[in-house]
């Protein structure tokens, strides 16, 4: 009679054996990805904004004596060039115009025609993927708005920033006073 009882006890063993090595199994099955588990697609939109430029609202030009037949310099201060557009291919153009330069009741004599006015952009400080040059490195200012700085091989979001400076040639018949003109740098 023992020896029955030995065969049902190892049968036993090897039925638990056999079960418990099924449930493992069974676990490791249940955390890799089974056809029947769901998917999820996810989307989500990433947002553009705008292309803006930003400049000082004044400037003095102290550089040099002021002199008739002398040149009068300095810096505008800093322009910056943000694009938050999150383009691609992503690429602007600054151009550049100003006024003539005036005193008192603006004659011929108290008129520094725009002519005589060059812009330098100078060095560039850059945020982002983004290729900014000046072309002409020195831009004589006129009336119309001429192209000067370029943004190139952008990608996302970018900025630049400089501090340009202006140039004045006084004319030797120009009179004393003190003049005003209006610069306008713009973004597209």
């Amino acid at each position: 009679m023992k020896k029955p009882m030995f065969c049902v006890l190892s049968v036993a063993a090897v039925i638990g054996a056999v079960l418990t090595s099924t449930a493992a199994s069974a676990a490791v099955t249940a955390n890799a990805s089974a056809p029947g588990d769901p998917a999820t697609i996810v989307t989500f939109v990433v947002g553009t904004g705008a292309l803006t430029l930003t400049a000082p609202s004044a400037a003095t030009l102290a550089t040099g004596s002021g002199l008739p037949g002398t040149t009068i310099s300095g810096a505008l201060g800093t322009t910056v060039v943000t694009d938050d557009r999150a383009l691609l291919a992503a690429s602007w153009t600054v151009s550049v115009s100003s006024s003539s330069f005036t005193t008192g009741g603006a004659s011929t004599a108290e008129t520094i025609p725009v002519a005589d006015v060059t812009y330098t952009a100078g060095s560039f400080t850059t945020t982002g993927t983004i290729t900014v040059t000046a072309t002409p490195a020195t831009l004589t200012l006129s009336n119309t708005a001429t192209a000067d700085v370029f943004g190139t091989a952008g990608v996302g979001n970018n900025t630049a920033t400089w501090n340009p400076a202006l140039a004045v040639a006084i004319p030797s018949a120009a009179v004393t006073g003190s003049y005003t003109g209006t610069l306008t740098q713009s973004v597209l």
